[in-house]
């Protein structure tokens, strides 16, 4: 599964990793257990309503990302808090 990213993702995600050193990792953890078993109950994946084709999957606390399927694989397409990428 090939994971591609939206210019938007890019912006928010270095703006939130000089926050936090950790982040960079967590996220390649998840990213690598979502590739493996997109089912695992820490991701607490689930399909957004209202937005018929964007998913969401926790990172660590209240931190998402937001994707959408593609024939390659993902497309990520914002991160966040809870709040603000809902």
């Amino acid at each position: 599964m090939k994971v591609l990213v939206s210019p938007y993702f890019k912006r928010k995600y270095r703006k939130l990793a000089k926050k936090d050193r950790s982040l960079s990792r967590v996220l390649d953890k998840k990213i690598s257990l979502f590739k493996r078993n997109k089912n695992y109950p820490s991701l607490r994946l689930h399909k957004l309503e209202g937005k018929t084709e964007e998913w969401s999957i926790s990172i660590k606390g209240n931190l998402r990302i937001i994707f959408k399927y593609v024939k390659e694989g993902i497309y990520i397409t914002d991160i966040g808090p809870h709040d603000q990428v809902y």
